[in-house]
């Protein structure tokens, strides 16, 4: 067994008071024997007005949101996947970026997220993810307490091929920090979140946004995991930030996938 903690969070437009409730969480969570704290995405700045926000979107080496956790996690001695920071890059674009830090402060790995959130809605919100932040291309797994963590983010739920490939390359547990509006989350959340752990037979960690922002904009809530078998067991809701914990099986995945062994049944599809 391998106890994680989960953080729900209602991040603002200040990143210095973020990174005081990412690093108190921190300090929680190793003191409730969590080996892992998995946080949402936008966990160190969530602002919709980008030119005020822009002043807060800096490189790694400047980001006191970063430099915080990591104190932090080398402090209490635990790990920690930090769902996402607005990253500046050396080409002047934003980066919407996974940390995942291990247990002396140490940059684990890095995640830039793939798919960009470029929709319109009938309840009239229109979101450009696009105009902003540049995406990534790489898909990244790596070794930490849970196991081999795939890394993804949020929009990136809804594109199977990633998980597939996740799956296939035997990820133990995926990360799927989010920041989901509410009538998406309430149409399509929980239902999605099942199908990707039950594809990639592994656990999925679901750590969530949730409630009224700074910026005016709702979150859905409901940080979730998962277990392979497509089983919920842990739901927040959708009211109120907080911490809990979670104990994560290993020895259920290798169950799942010996009863289910779809990752190795999969043929290729001829066209």
């Amino acid at each position: 067994m391998t106890r994680i903690a989960v953080l729900q969070m209602t991040s603002g437009i200040d990143p210095l008071a973020n990174a005081e409730t990412l690093t108190g969480a921190i300090g929680a969570a190793a003191m409730g024997g969590a080996e892992m704290i998995f946080t949402p995405e936008m966990s160190g700045l969530i602002d919709r007005d980008r030119a005020r926000g822009a002043a807060n979107v800096v490189p790694e080496d400047r980001s006191p949101v970063l430099a915080a956790v990591r104190e932090a996690a080398a402090g209490a001695g635990i790990w920690a996947a930090i769902g996402s920071i607005p990253i500046l890059r050396d080409d002047g674009l934003w980066a919407n970026r996974t940390f995942v830090i291990d247990s002396n402060g140490a940059v684990a790995a890095r995640y830039d997220k793939i798919h960009m959130f470029d929709v319109d809605l009938d309840t009239g919100e229109s979101w450009r993810e696009s105009a902003a932040y540049a995406p990534g291309e790489q898909v990244v797994i790596v070794d930490c307490p849970v196991g081999r963590l795939g890394l993804t983010i949020c929009y990136d739920l809804r594109f199977p091929a990633l998980f597939e490939a996740l799956g296939r390359a035997h990820c133990d547990v995926i990360a799927i920090p989010a920041a989901f509006t509410r009538p998406t989350g309430a149409a399509h959340w929980h239902v999605l979140q099942r199908a990707r752990a039950i594809e990639a037979s592994a656990f999925v960690v679901a750590a969530a946004q949730v409630g009224c922002h700074q910026d005016g904009r709702e979150t859905y809530g409901h940080s979730l995991v998962v277990d392979p078998w497509g089983d919920v067991v842990l739901d927040m809701g959708g009211e109120e930030a907080g911490l809990a914990f979670v104990e994560l099986d290993r020895a259920r995945i290798a169950q799942v996938r010996a009863q289910l062994p779809s990752l190795v049944n999969k043929r290729p599809l001829r066209q």
